[in-house]
């Protein structure tokens, strides 16, 4: 195949691409029709937005940041307050401009605070990423005239006179911002990947003494990715404040620059669509799954655990793995043992699942009385034979994983192998 067919191939695919991901966004509120459901779709586009513009420091800058909910936070503030100064008739702007507020407050503030903590690289830059966020947590706390204490920064989206109808006082209306929000900042911010700086910002990642050795400087590159990160991670916060109406410290705590390094490694960082997944799972996590147990921090700690033991490349990676294999038509073949990895799996996750219910139970609700419900069946902490009959499950299910696994391995090693045959008699070196 020549160059020319190769690049209108490729061209055709990121059209159609960016054309299901934007008819994702618009026909996604149809499916999911509920209060929750629109909520929570509000949210992942927020936290989409988030999670990308951290990439641009982690995954193809190689800047591991501790502060990132500083960026978000602070543009989530300044963004409250001008929601307050377009409802007093100060700021004469559009509510759906407010965003763009949050954007160019987190690129003033990454401007500001990045040209000390991007002086430095590697573990000198976590760290001071990490006193500026515990720095800027303080000042939220010290400052109540602007962060507004405790109680935070409230406002109301819902104001001036409707244009064409729309007030954002429909959750769904404050969706279709969020998404076209979404959908622009996604294409920018992959349309700088394919930019000579992010090149660059790549080339300082993997190697950044030869980057200085041909005559760049590492630290403006670095500071200038920072910088538009930082637009992006406001672009969030402001979102984030049309969507709540309210502000509050905990957007500019650690725990939320935690969330979104965990999150985005679980994606992929080293994929541009890793950080997706990673936000989707993010909302998923906090939103829905810590609904169900007391005990979600501990399972997704273990999932974090899992991943970079076994697979470092987070979800996306183990996609494009899967990908690869399909394209050379070997996918079928290994049906029969993600099937069994799968059951087994499930098995062995049910009787860890109860043991650690049980134990929360016994620590935190004793005083409710000594069974639980578990997956529709009623435990009893009291019992001895409950733990040892969740015991057995567990250890089970982790026999029978081993023994498929090590099985799985040998098949996913054999045809590794057929395709690295394949590609080097097709491409003779």
């Amino acid at each position: 195949m020549s160059s020319n067919n190769v690049t209108q191939a490729v061209n055709v695919g990121r059209w159609v691409t960016w054309s299901l991901f934007a008819l994702l966004l618009v026909i996604a509120p149809f499916v999911f029709t509920s209060g929750l459901g629109i909520t929570v779709l509000s949210q992942m586009g927020i936290a989409i937005i988030a999670c990308l513009s951290y990439n641009m420091l982690l995954g193809q800058g190689g800047m591991l940041s501790f502060g990132h909910a500083v960026y978000t936070g602070l543009g989530a503030f300044l963004a409250i307050h001008a929601l307050n100064a377009v409802a007093s008739g100060s700021l004469p702007i559009p509510v759906s401009a407010v965003p763009l507020v949050g954007g160019f407050a987190g690129m003033g503030f990454a401007a500001l605070l990045g040209y000390v903590t991007t002086r430095k690289a590697g573990t000198t830059f976590a760290m001071i990423t990490m006193g500026m966020g515990e720095l800027v947590f303080a000042m939220a706390l010290m400052i109540p005239e602007f962060f507004g204490g405790e109680g935070g920064v409230s406002g109301n989206r819902v104001i001036g006179k409707a244009f064409l109808g729309i007030t954002y006082g429909p959750p769904i209306q404050v969706y279709y911002l969020i998404a076209a929000y979404t959908f622009v900042s996604v294409v920018l911010m992959f349309a700088f990947t394919r930019t000579p700086l992010g090149r660059m910002l790549n080339a300082v990642r993997d190697n950044p003494e030869r980057v200085e050795f041909v005559g760049y400087n590492t630290q403006r590159i670095r500071y200038t990715a920072f910088i538009i990160a930082g637009f992006f991670a406001g672009i969030s916060g402001g979102l984030g404040a049309l969507n709540f109406e309210i502000v509050t410290a905990e957007v500019v705590h650690a725990a939320r620059s935690g969330a979104y390094l965990l999150f985005t490694f679980l994606g992929g960082a080293t994929f541009f669509f890793g950080p997706i997944i990673g936000a989707i799972l993010m909302v998923l996590a906090f939103v829905l799954f810590s609904e169900f147990t007391k005990a979600w921090l501990l399972y997704l700690g273990l999932i974090f655990l899992f991943m970079v033991m076994y697979a470092p490349g987070g979800f996306a990676s183990l996609i494009m793995m899967n990908l690869r294999v399909a394209a050379f038509g070997k996918l079928r073949q290994l049906w029969a043992s993600y099937l069994a990895l799968t059951v087994t799996g499930l098995v062995a996750l049910v009787g860890a699942a109860a043991i650690v219910e049980m134990t929360y139970h016994l620590q935190l609700s004793s005083a409710e009385g000594s069974d639980i419900k578990f997956m529709g069946v009623t435990l009893n902490t009291a019992g001895l034979d409950n733990w040892l009959g969740a015991a057995a499950i567990m250890a089970v299910g982790l026999v029978l994983f081993e023994m498929v696994r090590r099985r799985f391995g040998r098949e996913w090693d054999a045809i590794q192998t057929f395709i690295e045959t394949k590609m080097n008699r097709e491409d003779p070196q």
